[in-house]
């Protein structure tokens, strides 16, 4: 039982690793071709149930793997044990941020600069997912593979590319930054190789990156309104592309 403990307090320093935590999570990682090492719960019954309701699709893969654990060591096994009752540890697939940054797409790639908040990156994950983005890069100290971004993004970090980059330096495609001080956003100002930049949710875009910007967008906002949520400016702004697009 203690190595139980041990495996998953390991795994969340493990860059190679994913922790997922709860169905959601799992759900999604198994809709999308995860590899799980291990799954655990100290309630198979309750777990089946909300498949039943929400993803009945995986319930056969997740009794296949699951392994049942005792009530009192759940707890354990997370900072804060999922109420659904299961988590999951996974392979995360070998992606770099540089090599997103350079690689040609037909989508836009999504890159936050230095965000801070663990499930606000996730949350934007699951936006990028939805829209159909080409990926998400990260740069900062902070990775989008946190189990607390996982639980954020539900898991979706498995259905598109998502990476951490030690900066942006090289990159291709026109770099458009998300900006006030932009052209009001407006279909079809976004190219499909663009790369869209936000920035953190406290300090905004550094100068480096709004300098070396090929053009800057902004959001239209009423009067007094002075920012938006992290992941719905990232809503936005993907889904005035994806809808341009017909």
């Amino acid at each position: 039982d203690r190595r139980l403990v041990e495996l998953c307090r390991a795994a969340r320093k493990d860059n190679t690793l994913a922790v997922l935590e709860g169905l959601h999570p799992l759900k999604h990682a198994l809709r999308f071709g995860a590899r799980l090492l291990i799954v655990l719960t100290d309630d198979l019954e309750t777990v089946e149930r909300l498949c039943d309701m929400l993803a009945p699709d995986v319930w056969p893969r997740v009794q296949a793997q699951a392994r049942i654990v005792n009530t009192a060591l759940f707890p354990q096994l997370a900072p804060v044990p999922p109420d659904t009752r299961i988590l999951a540890i996974a392979a995360r697939p070998p992606v770099s941020g540089e090599e997103l940054l350079l690689s040609p797409r037909r989508a836009p790639l999504i890159v936050l600069e230095q965000p801070t908040h663990l499930g606000n990156m996730g949350a934007v994950v699951r936006v990028a997912a939805a829209a159909g983005a080409a990926g998400v890069v990260t740069t900062g100290r902070h990775d989008p593979w946190h189990a607390d971004a996982l639980r954020g993004g539900r898991g979706l970090q498995f259905a598109l590319p998502v990476a951490r980059a030690e900066k942006l330096t090289h990159w291709r495609g026109p770099l458009l930054a998300v900006h006030p001080d932009g052209d009001p956003l407006a279909p079809g100002l976004i190219p499909d190789d663009a790369i869209l930049v936000f920035g953190s949710e406290r300090r905004g875009l550094s100068t480096e990156v709004l300098a070396r910007a090929d053009a800057r967008v902004a959001i239209p906002m009423e009067a007094g309104v002075s920012s938006l949520n992290l992941a719905t400016s990232v809503a936005i702004v993907t889904y005035a592309w994806r809808l341009s697009r017909g």
